[in-house]
């Protein structure tokens, strides 16, 4: 009885590990010619900045109030995400920095308020307070 061979390895007895090390060359030959050949950005987007607070005062204690509408209020004037981002820059800088305090509605959205304050952490709110918290003890 004659033994078939295999058609896959000429030494049956031989190692079956493959070298990768010119896998690995070709790969990293084809990733700096990608890099090379990306073209650089040739546009840009014009983006008007906010330069104020629009008649907005920063004061001592500023309670920013956000009801159900998705409305934000500082000292019970409406403004945007972008005019609180100003407002809280400006308390921030201060030689005593003013507290804020957040007042959302109980039947806010999250999402409203979470926006709040991730605006009000990154432009450097670091006196935040929640004086209406008693309001959310029915909800719980």
């Amino acid at each position: 009885m004659r033994r078939r061979r295999s058609i896959f390895r000429a030494d049956p007895n031989g190692d079956p590990d493959i070298n990768t090390t010119p896998l690995i060359d070709v790969m990293l030959v084809m990733l700096v010619m990608f890099i090379i050949t990306i073209p650089p950005p040739t546009h840009s987007v014009d983006v008007t900045l906010p330069t104020g607070a629009n008649g907005v005062k920063v004061a001592d204690e500023n309670r920013v109030t956000i009801d159900t509408a998705d409305v934000i209020r500082w000292n019970a004037e409406a403004i945007d995400l972008a005019q609180l981002g100003v407002l809280v820059k400006e308390a921030s800088e201060r030689a005593e920095p003013a507290t804020i305090l957040l007042e959302p509605d109980a039947r806010a959205r999250y999402l409203r308020v979470d926006q709040a304050i991730g605006a009000i952490r990154r432009n450097g709110g670091s006196k935040l307070a929640f004086p209406g918290i008693y309001e959310y003890r029915g909800l719980i």
